[in-house]
């Protein structure tokens, strides 16, 4: 193909509104796209209500407002350096992030992160139809049960449609989140007394790491699919500006929603937990601005959860390929995978009590403590021991060099998984060693940091034979 008639054809795919490509890999003529859409995509989808809510448990469980929002801080920091270094794999390799798992852990041998990830992302799916179908429901002037299952019908569209319209999405979610967040942050600090608020600074080393735990915890749940929206980019962009727009969209988002919810949890007091959303729309002052804000409440929930639909179906489509020794998927079997993951995330929020979701947001938490162990795998891997080489056919081939099952790299997972246990603080398990940390789960530190130097130390056990450069689907 001449270079005109491959620019050509970039420029049809980019045009393209619908996406035809899953778990395959996107070749050169077909990515398009500006590191910047990586800033606005993690900026606006998160800017929203759970993000506030997630910032306001540190204030909740006693922390002040000044050492929580270093904390926050802090946690932000070290959890979006480990996201973007993932995102840096999409432009390079043109793949979603979980199949590139089967280069450590053979293509069989992915299924058992992968089952983990489908698990956790339905579940945050679920909570966020709970929320988001309340607010649609006050929008709309209609049940709760129907808010959620038209919000999970939105979320159905969007995600069949693809890569191309959640980042136009995002575009849109940065512009109606920064509007709203604005007119929160002015209506809230004109009417409270900012010198309590300051004044409210006490360090406790427990609520401290308490705030590191909280928002690097909610940065870590996205590695699992954050170079699936970085996979369409040109291979040749900037791994510096990729790595930057990931880094700062992420840490400003979150940061803004999570001080947000600081401030707002230090002025109302007792009267916040467990009428987060009626607070926070209660700053509208006005039935027509308390509708405003339910609307973008309604639209960050959107971005986020479609974030959630659209990895979870990425990795159900990853496992089912793995078995059929698939390459690609029809569209109609695309639609069949959305269409299944979001039912079930609907389904769970129909039927979830109060009390249920509560619980059964303490299980995916617990969830976290699996992934930790891959992200720190992946990455020494593909930076360090691998030097970013991968043989991307034989992702796809069991019968090529990265196999069924790699049990160097599972056995590697399985103690790093160990290793987190007794330090993990979790109302479903409590762990032995907490009391180090004065009670705080500090666990995804250990678990990383000890995995990462695990499986670099013993990489002689590894029998896997590594390619010396980066081999494509053109190149076999």
């Amino acid at each position: 193909m001449s270079l005109s008639s491959t620019e050509e054809q970039a420029s049809k795919n980019g045009a393209r509104l619908s996406e035809t490509r899953s778990i395959d890999y996107i070749p050169e003529n077909e990515r398009h796209g500006h590191p910047f859409s990586q800033f606005t995509l993690w900026f606006g989808g998160n800017l929203q209500i759970t993000a506030i809510v997630t910032g306001a448990l540190a204030v909740v469980l006693g922390g002040d407002v000044v050492w929580s929002l270093i904390g926050l801080l802090v946690g932000q920091i070290l959890g979006a350096a480990v996201m973007s270094l993932h995102a840096l794999q999409g432009p390079r390799l043109g793949l979603p992030q979980m199949i590139i798992s089967r280069a450590q852990f053979g293509v069989f041998g992915a299924v058992i992160p992968l089952a983990l990830v489908c698990v956790m992302y339905v579940g945050f799916s679920a909570s966020g139809t709970v929320l988001a179908g309340q607010a649609m429901a006050k929008l709309l002037s209609v049940s709760n049960v129907a808010g959620m299952i038209l919000f999970s019908a939105i979320i159905i569209v969007i995600a069949v449609l693809g890569y191309k319209v959640i980042h136009k999405l995002g575009k849109v979610a940065s512009v109606v989140g920064v509007l709203a967040f604005a007119y929160l942050f002015v209506t809230l600090l004109m009417s409270a007394d900012l010198t309590a608020v300051a004044q409210n600074n006490h360090f406790s080393l427990a609520n401290f790491l308490l705030a590191v735990s909280l928002s690097s915890s909610w940065q870590i749940a996205f590695c699992p699919y954050v170079s699936d929206y970085s996979r369409y980019l040109p291979r040749n962009v900037s791994a510096k500006k990729t790595f930057f727009s990931v880094f700062f969209g992420t840490v400003l988002g979150t940061q803004a929603s999570m001080t947000l919810g600081v401030i707002t949890a230090a002025i109302a007091g007792s009267t916040f937990p467990g009428h987060e959303v009626s607070y926070i729309v209660g700053l509208g002052k006005s039935e027509a601005m308390a509708m405003v804000i339910y609307f973008a409440i309604c639209f960050g929930k959107i971005t986020f959860t479609t974030l959630n639909a659209y990895g979870s179906f990425m990795s159900l489509t990853t496992i089912v390929s793995g078995f059929r020794k698939q390459v690609t998927l029809s569209q109609r079997s695309r639609v069949v995978f959305v269409v299944l993951m979001v039912a079930i995330s609907c389904v769970i929020a129909l039927l979830s009590e109060p009390a249920f979701l509560k619980n059964f947001t303490h299980f995916l938490l617990f969830l976290l403590a699996f992934f930790v162990p891959w992200s720190a795998i992946s990455l020494v891997d593909y930076y360090v021991i691998s030097s970013s080489s991968v043989d991307i056919p034989a992702l796809f081939d069991p019968e090529q060099r990265y196999g069924y099952w790699n049990f160097y790299g599972i056995g590697i997972y399985v103690v790093g998984v160990l290793i987190q246990l007794p330090f993990i603080d979790n109302p479903l398990f409590h762990g032995s060693l907490t009391w180090i940390f004065a009670g705080n789960d500090v666990s995804w530190i250990i678990g990383w940091a000890g995995t990462a130097i695990l499986y670099y130390a013993l990489r002689r056990l590894d029998r896997r034979v590594l390619p010396q450069q980066m081999v494509y689907p053109a190149n076999r």
